[in-house]
C-alpha cells in the first residue's frame, strides 16, 4: 500500500498491478483476513460477542447490504460506523475536476471519466487517494428528500444547455457520491415512501431513475439501515420490495447480564475519576444505577416500544459521580462516595429518556415513574446483598424509634455519629473499608436505610432536600 500510495498517475498505478475490487469484495477480503488472524473485530462493543457480531460476520461474508433492528441506546449506528474498519486504508480514483464520484481508475461510470480515460494517456490521468475515513456516510431518515440521497435535476445545467435525460444535468445526491463506499440509514421507517422507492431501485439495480428519466451508473455502495422494531414491524411503515432486497437482518439487544451492563457504563462514564478530588464508587452503587435501567425496561408504567437506551445509565451513572464530586468539592472530603441521595439528582439526566404509558400510570407523572422505578431498583440489589449478608447484621444499627436524616450536602462525620462501629459483616459484604473510611460508611448507612424503606420495614419521608427515615 505504501507505493501505490505514492503514485499519481494512472501509468504508475498500473506499473503497480492494482486490480479493482468492488467495495463488497474489498468488506470481505479485509474482514477474512482479521477473522483468521484473531483480531478485535468490533472493539468497545461489549456483549455481542455470541450474539450480534456472528451475524454482521455472515453478511459481511456473503456480501449483503445489512438492516440492525434494535431500540434505541443499543449500538446500531456505532455498528454501522465500525464497518469501516474493513476497508482499505485508502483507494486510488481518477482525480478529474467536476467529477461528482471517486471513479475507479479501471472501470469508471460516469460518461465524463470514460472519454477522458479514452482521450487522455495513462500518464496524464491524475490519480488520487480517497481514505477510509471519507467513504463512510449517514442520514438520519425524518426529513430526508429523494433529492438528498437520490439526486434532482440540476436547473442551472438546464439553463446551460443540457437535456433533462443527460447525465451532466443532474445534481448527484448522497448515495451517487458514495460510490465505491458505505451509506447508512438511520430509522429507515421514517423514510418518506417515495425515497424508499429510489432506493429500493439501487438495491435493485444499482442505478438511478430521477423525474422518470432513467439514467443508468453502475453504482458500487453497501448499503446499511437502522430501524426499531416497533415501526418496523407495523404495517406500511417500510414497503415489502425495500425489505425483501435487504440482505441480511441484524438484531440487536441490551445487555443481557447487569454486570455486563455496569461494565458498558463505567466503558462509556468518560468521566474521570482520579483527578485532585478522586472519587470511588462502590460497587452495590453501581449495580443500582444499571438496575434502574433494567427496572425501567420492564416497569408497566413505562413504553417499552420505546425502548430504555444504554445512555440512561451512563447519563445516570455521571450525575451520580457529579453529585458526590461537588460534596466533596464543597466539604473538601477525599474521597468522594457516591450515597444514595446522590440518587435524587437523577431526574435531571433521566426526565426525557423515558416515555410513560399513559394507558398503566394512571395519570402518575414521569417523576414519580421514576420514582417507583428507582425503589424497585434499591430493592432488589438490598434484598441480594440481605440474601447473601443476613438481615439481622447488617441493619442491627437502627433501634426502634429512631429517626435518621442523610442528604446528599451532609458530611461523611455526620454518618460516622450515627454508626460509630461498622459490624464485621459490613466489611465484607459492601467489599469497601467501611469500617475506617467516613465516606464509605456513610454511602453503606444510606444504603442500607434505602433498602430497609424499599422492603417496606422502616417509613422514610421528604422535605427540603433532606430525606428522613423512622423505625416505628
Amino acid at each position: 500500500m505504501s507505493e501505490q500510495r505514492r503514485v499519481t498517475n494512472l501509468a504508475e498505478l498500473q506499473e503497480t498491478g492494482w486490480q479493482s475490487r468492488s467495495v463488497k469484495e474489498e468488506l470481505r477480503d479485509n474482514f477474512q483476513q482479521s477473522l483468521a488472524s484473531g483480531d478485535e473485530l468490533f472493539p468497545g462493543m461489549l456483549g455481542y460477542d455470541n450474539t450480534v457480531i456472528p451475524e454482521i460476520s455472515l453478511a459481511l461474508l456473503a456480501g449483503h447490504d445489512m438492516l440492525f433492528l434494535g431500540e434505541k441506546g443499543q449500538g446500531k449506528s456505532r455498528l454501522m460506523r465500525m464497518m469501516v474498519r474493513f476497508l482499505d486504508e485508502a483507494i486510488p480514483y481518477i482525480d478529474l475536476p467536476g467529477c461528482p464520484v471517486h471513479e475507479d481508475p479501471h472501470q469508471p461510470i460516469t460518461a465524463a471519466a470514460k472519454a477522458h480515460l479514452i482521450e487522455t494517456p495513462a500518464e496524464q490521468v491524475s490519480i488520487g487517494w480517497w481514505s477510509r475515513e471519507d467513504r463512510y456516510a449517514e442520514r438520519l431518515a425524518p426529513g430526508t428528500k429523494f433529492a438528498d440521497i437520490v439526486g434532482e435535476i440540476d436547473p442551472a445545467k438546464l439553463a446551460a444547455g443540457s437535456s433533462m435525460s443527460a447525465e451532466d444535468a443532474l445534481h448527484f445526491g448522497l448515495i451517487p457520491r458514495m460510490h465505491r463506499g458505505l451509506f447508512a440509514m438511520n430509522e429507515l421507517p421514517e423514510l418518506d415512501e417515495l425515497v424508499q422507492v429510489g432506493l429500493f431501485n439501487i438495491l435493485e439495480e444499482r442505478d438511478v431513475q430521477i423525474r422518470g428519466y432513467p439514467v443508468t451508473f453502475d453504482l458500487d455502495v453497501m448499503i446499511l439501515f437502522s430501524a426499531n422494531p416497533a415501526t418496523y414491524n407495523r404495517s406500511g411503515k417500510v414497503i415489502p420490495q425495500l425489505k425483501d432486497r435487504i440482505g441480511s437482518l441484524v438484531q440487536t439487544h441490551y445487555p443481557l447480564e447487569r454486570d455486563l451492563g455496569i461494565e458498558i457504563m463505567e466503558q462509556e462514564c468518560s468521566m474521570p475519576m482520579d483527578e485532585e478530588f478522586p472519587v470511588t464508587v462502590p460497587f452495590f452503587m453501581k449495580q443500582i444505577v444499571e438496575e434502574i435501567s433494567r427496572a425501567a425496561r420492564v416497569s408497566r408504567y413505562i413504553d417499552q416500544q420505546s425502548g430504555v437506551s444504554a445512555r440512561f445509565s451512563i447519563a445516570n451513572f455521571q450525575t451520580m459521580i457529579a453529585s458526590a464530586r461537588r460534596r466533596s468539592l464543597v466539604l473538601q472530603e477525599s474521597p468522594a462516595v457516591p450515597r444514595i441521595s446522590d440518587l435524587g439528582h437523577l431526574y435531571s439526566s433521566s426526565l426525557g429518556k423515558l416515555e410513560v404509558d399513559l394507558m398503566s400510570s394512571h395519570q402518575m407523572s414521569e417523576q414519580q415513574v421514576l420514582d417507583s422505578v428507582m425503589a424497585e431498583a434499591i430493592r432488589k440489589i438490598f434484598e441480594e446483598y440481605v440474601e447473601i449478608h443476613g438481615l439481622e447484621e447488617i441493619g442491627q444499627i437502627f433501634a426502634k424509634g429512631v429517626r435518621i436524616e442523610v442528604g446528599d450536602m451532609l458530611p461523611s462525620s455526620y454518618y460516622e455519629k450515627l454508626l460509630k462501629r461498622v459490624p464485621p459483616v459490613w466489611d465484607k459484604a459492601f467489599d469497601l473499608n467501611a469500617s475506617e473510611d467516613p465516606a464509605v460508611r456513610a454511602s453503606c448507612v444510606e444504603f442500607v436505610l434505602a433498602g430497609l424503606h424499599a422492603t417496606d420495614r422502616i417509613s422514610r419521608s421528604q422535605r427540603h432536600g433532606v430525606v428522613s427515615y423512622e423505625v416505628d
